[in-house]
């Protein structure tokens, strides 16, 4: 769940520290107030894109950091370790974006890409916003809300049939087109010419694994032979020739004169001149045995340059390293056996691509099978939450329409379609074709409270979800919201006094008029400020007594019917 969300300089927050816990919060405010700013905050760091238009006037950059317990998410913990960014039972994703327009993103301190910081996002929170009816509209998004509320992802299908649609399906593209590649080649003599006539080229050159690197340290050694030989030799001639000025002869004397000298203070000094007649004896044994590794030999010198200039002139012809020809030799041969062998490869090719459609057809059968269940259960769950919200007489339903050709399709055998009928003996018809702003906006809340209370994902956040409700519907939404905080969290901006009496926590938004600009500031209420909170929202900007008691009386009647459900379920849990 969200347990810390701290934003920086972002449009009117300059600095807000907020503590978010369990159970459903609710976020109020005046109109114009700034109520959805946190949430769009939160969003930056679930991965959605950014704008520097976002960042606080006066201010270089925004930054929003957002802290999550991960204890009870399985799926986050593994995401985390499989990329070793575990760090405990935590995840802190971070979202900076600079004045110039760029931004950055950490997740647990470290840098991320924000297809990453998506990738975790959507395993923390799940934002519903008003506006997400339009989303609604789309088929794409049918099928996606009917495979989430049936368990139907990829993972789960996997996990229970030990098959899955989309893996299969890419598979057998993948050896659909390497199959169409090898019968366009087959039918190209010229490719097998050409591919022959470079792998003879490759093996007439016989190049072995690190062989231009030996032949270049060859090269580099004889190239300079001579010049190594002579230096060799004057150095050994400083120090061994029989002169009396070379280095042996003068440190043999020294050690002799101070060898006749009795003080105990020469007697440092004489090991290191003795120890040092050692070490020039020790270097010209080793300076000659050296020597003796150097050879002048300048028919050898050509016939390694020789050998070099071939290796590089084939390496520029293929465009490739030196070193990496051999792996290129490799390459080629095998392309030419396959071409050469084509037709055992075709015939392999198409027996495997049978037995993959033939796999792939029986998962997208089971899936089908699986999907119609799903969609007769999620039609009866969103018809009920429509009659609770006011539209008893409408029936939701789900549509699985299977595709009119043949071919294989990564999600299955169909696309799904929700369809409405808002009156009894009335057809059904398309989302789409609802005329009523204030019915789409029922219908989407009834749709996502209901794949709400069937995701795994821990915090679910409603962005004034219930524009266009109000009287006792509002007091059912806020119902069904906080009966989705008693199992998990629930984040939810509102404008209803009805949702809001429902919460188990309440932050309120307020606009603070400044000397540039104005700021906002979000403070959690204790339940006599929520009274008032509420009683704000009945009777607008004046709050009168009338309006608090009815606020007293809405909020309190909110805490009983939360008492008698938790003493339902505390008895139903008693009969399991």
């Amino acid at each position: 769940m969200l347990c810390h969300l701290t934003i920086q300089n972002f449009t009117l927050v300059d600095d807000l520290d907020i503590e978010f816990s369990r159970g459903m919060t609710v976020v109020t405010g005046e109109t114009g107030t700034g109520k959805s700013i946190m949430l769009d905050a939160l969003s930056l760091t679930l991965g959605s894109r950014a704008d520097n238009a976002m960042i606080a006037i006066g201010a270089a950059r925004a930054e929003i950091h957002a802290t999550f317990d991960i204890s009870d998410n399985e799926q986050a913990l593994t995401w985390l370790a499989d990329r070793d960014l575990a760090n405990d039972a935590t995840c802190i994703l971070r979202r900076i974006i600079n004045r110039d327009g760029r931004s950055r993103a950490f997740i647990n301190g470290v840098p991320s890409t924000l297809t990453d910081l998506g990738a975790i996002g959507v395993l923390l929170a799940d934002i519903h916003s008003q506006h997400e009816h339009q989303s609604l509209l789309k088929p794409e998004t049918h099928r996606r809300l009917l495979d989430e509320f049936g368990s139907l992802t990829s993972a789960f299908f996997t996990a229970v049939y030990k098959a899955d649609v989309t893996e299969l399906y890419t598979q057998h593209r993948t050896r659909q087109n390497e199959l169409n590649a090898m019968l366009e080649d087959s039918q190209d003599s010229s490719r097998l010419q050409l591919l022959t006539y470079q792998a003879g080229e490759l093996i007439e050159l016989g190049l072995a694994d690190g062989e231009t690197e030996q032949l270049e340290q060859e090269q580099k050694r004889l190239a300079s032979a001579e010049e190594i030989l002579n230096s060799c030799q004057r150095v050994i001639e400083l120090c061994t020739d029989d002169d009396n000025a070379n280095i042996h002869t003068m440190l043999s004397r020294a050690v002799e004169y101070l060898s006749a000298m009795d003080d105990d203070a020469i007697q440092p000094i004489l090991e290191l001149l003795s120890s040092s007649q050692i070490q020039v004896e020790e270097a010209m044994t080793d300076l000659k045995s050296l020597s003796g590794q150097y050879n002048v030999d300048p028919s050898r010198l050509m016939e390694v340059e020789s050998r070099l200039s071939a290796i590089y002139d084939i390496a520029r012809k293929h465009r490739v390293n030196p070193n990496e020809l051999p792996v290129l030799a490799e390459s080629i041969q095998k392309e030419v056996d396959a071409l050469a062998n084509v037709d055992d490869h075709l015939q392999a090719l198409e027996s495997e691509l049978r037995h993959l459609e033939k796999a792939y057809r029986a998962a997208a059968d089971e899936l089908s099978i699986q999907r119609e269940l799903a969609a007769g259960n999620l039609q009866n769950a969103v018809t009920d939450r429509l009659a609770d919200l006011g539209m008893a007489g409408a029936t939701f339903s789900v549509r699985c329409n299977s595709r009119r050709d043949d071919t294989l399709h990564a999600n299955g055998n169909e696309d799904a379609e929700f369809l409405i009928s808002t009156n009894v003996n009335q057809p059904a018809r398309a989302l789409a074709r609802i005329a009523s702003g204030g019915e789409l906006s029922r219908i989407s809340l009834a749709i996502q409270v209901v794949t709400a209370d069937t995701s795994r994902v821990p915090t679910l956040v409603f962005d004034e979800v219930d524009v266009g409700i109000g009287g006792g519907i509002a007091e059912v939404v806020g119902t069904q919201l906080r009966g989705l905080g008693d199992k998990g969290q629930i984040i939810c901006v509102t404008h209803l006094p009805q949702v809001a009496a429902q919460g188990h926590h309440h932050l309120l938004v307020a606009k603070v008029p400044g000397p540039v600009t104005a700021s906002i500031t979000v403070d959690f209420l204790d339940e006599d400020l929520k009274v008032e909170e509420i009683a704000r929202m009945l009777g607008g900007i004046e709050t009168t007594d009338q309006s608090l008691a009815h606020a007293r009386e809405m909020f309190g009647a909110a805490q009983e019917g939360a008492a008698q459900e938790g003493a339902a379920q505390d008895v139903q849990r008693e009969k399991l």
